[in-house]
């Protein structure tokens, strides 16, 4: 499997939902839940109707991800305001 990367002559433009799952450490199930839920933004191909997600979808959904991680944090924050009093 390559490796994920940010620019257009990296590796593949599409990649197999086994290869989102590898790339995000997660099982290829929680990878189709992705897709399935809209999360992450794919494509079915071929007569089988294959799922296929484009590399930067993937990068996107990872910015997000981390996005989303960070305001979380601020919104609440670990240990302010929990001192004794």
């Amino acid at each position: 499997m390559p490796p994920i990367s940010s620019g257009s002559g990296d590796g593949p433009r599409f990649l197999l939902l086994s290869d989102v799952a590898e790339i995000l450490n997660i099982s290829a199930a929680q990878a189709y839940a992705l897709v399935r839920n809209r999360e992450l933004p794919a494509i079915k191909v071929g007569g089988r109707g294959q799922w296929r997600v484009e590399r930067d979808q993937l990068e996107a959904y990872i910015k997000r991800a981390y996005d989303e991680t960070q305001a979380f944090l601020e919104a609440h924050p670990y240990g302010k305001g929990d001192e004794e009093i």
